[in-house]
């Protein structure tokens, strides 16, 4: 079953027009609403997995309505909540009786530049081996879906689903979206860039000769 964030390649949808270089927020409040998002995350309750997930579990009326950064404030409202960080009654009421236990967990101003700058590293040392080298050709499988929990998060796109390629780099072993984003354990897997002709993607591409690098697990692939 498809699902109504996974948008890209899809007829109709208009081009993607890039921002202008020189603007990183359109308004004060986008930048606030990637502040709280950050901030939040510090409390230890999700991982970026999670947060994605929370966002690609919108109703589709509302992912259709919302603008980017209201996609993300509605996917944190309702980590918030069903992580027990607050209730629908704070969320909607404004006020605080008391102080939160995770107030200790609290993401500092002194702290911003130090956490942004370490990231969040997502190697991690696997005994899943690496099946596949540099210039394999592979086929992506057929369905963009997740095979340990029925319409869960994949980083496999479905315009890319039944697409050959080949292997351009390996990434070496990598937490895997699908388990992580439902509580199953980080499960580490070679990662790789496959390289795709537009051709393999698109019925009709513009220009067929371009070719698309994406980053996918190695469940994700079958040698061919």
């Amino acid at each position: 079953m498809s699902r109504v964030h996974d948008m890209g390649g899809r007829f109709g949808e208009g081009p993607v027009v890039p921002d202008a270089d020189d603007v990183v927020f359109y308004t004060d409040w986008h930048a606030r609403a990637l502040a709280v998002t950050l901030a939040a995350g510090s409390l230890g309750k999700w991982n970026i997995d999670v947060s994605r997930h929370a966002r690609e579990s919108l109703s589709p009326k509302d992912y259709m309505a919302f603008s980017y950064y209201e996609k993300w404030m509605g996917g944190l409202a309702d980590m918030l909540v069903h992580r027990g960080v607050l209730t629908r009654e704070e969320m909607a009421d404004q006020t605080v009786t008391q102080i939160s236990d995770l107030a200790d967990k609290k993401l500092t101003a002194d702290q911003v530049a130090v956490v942004l700058a370490r990231g969040g590293p997502a190697t991690r040392d696997s005994d899943v081996a690496p099946v596949f080298s540099v210039g394999d050709a592979v086929m992506t499988r057929r369905i963009a879906e997740n095979v340990l929990v029925a319409g869960g998060h994949t980083r496999l796109p479905k315009y890319a689903a039944g697409a050959r390629g080949r292997i351009l780099r390996y990434h070496g072993t990598h937490i895997l979206p699908d388990s992580n984003a439902h509580g199953l354990g980080e499960a580490p897997e070679p990662l790789y860039a496959v390289i795709v002709p537009a051709s393999e993607l698109w019925q009709h591409p513009e220009h067929p000769r371009d070719e698309v690098v994406l980053d996918l697990w190695q469940s994700y692939l079958e040698p061919l």
